[in-house]
């Protein structure tokens, strides 16, 4: 699935600590019917095998609804499974590696948490970068947190899209207006609702007002 910018307005990342009367996939339907446009697949305790062939369901579930699936860290799970991309973190391979690895048209997104990051990132080829923690996270609440006035620092340091990531809810992503964010990245505020479809569609129209600003 060819990259497009528009894929990041909302960036739906999985966690399996919301799982309970739904399961993983029915989340992700959910998740994909209220309108998310990209879907990062995060299993860190999770063998290699087994991840593949969850991987394989979830991309099924996400080509459906014309969504790319993206997996978190893991290159071998991501190139096996026939997934749209991967997201490395700051202690993940870096990107000129990864690159190397992958095929034409494959998605690399990278964390970024400083200018010196974000250049380096887009030198050595990501199409997007994902930068926060812009507000306390619930999901990794040893998190380097920064400030509205970093975030737009970086996305200004450099020509690829960025999507704002950390604690994001639908009460505070209005606080990021101005940042020149394509688009956000959240777990809790999608995965952590009781209605996730519902919860879906009503942060997708504000994230809308963020990024048309």
């Amino acid at each position: 699935m060819k990259f497009d910018e528009k894929m990041l307005l909302l960036y739906a990342v999985t966690d399996r600590a919301w799982v309970g009367k739904q399961t993983l996939l029915e989340q992700i339907e959910a998740a994909l019917k209220g309108g998310v446009t990209i879907v990062q697949l995060r299993e860190k305790n999770m063998d290699e095998d087994r991840f593949v062939e969850e991987a394989i369901r979830v991309r099924e579930l996400c080509h459906k609804y014309h969504v790319p699936l993206i997996i978190n860290d893991n290159v071998d799970v991501a190139l096996k499974s026939g997934a749209d991309g991967v997201h490395v973190g700051i202690e993940d391979a870096p990107v000129a590696e990864v690159r190397k690895r992958v095929p034409a048209g494959f998605i690399i997104g990278a964390t970024c948490k400083t200018v010196e990051q974000a250049k380096t990132a887009e030198a050595a080829g990501a199409d997007y970068m994902g930068v926060g923690a812009v507000f306390p996270s619930p999901t990794k609440t040893n998190a380097i947190r920064i400030t509205n006035e970093q975030l737009r620092r970086i996305i200004a340091s450099v020509s690829i899209p960025a999507v704002a990531i950390g604690g994001i809810s639908y009460d505070n992503v209005c606080e990021i207006k101005g940042s020149r964010v394509s688009g956000v990245a959240v777990v809790s505020a999608i995965f952590g609702a009781e209605d996730i479809e519902g919860a879906t569609a009503q942060l997708k129209d504000r994230v809308r007002s963020v990024v048309g600003e």
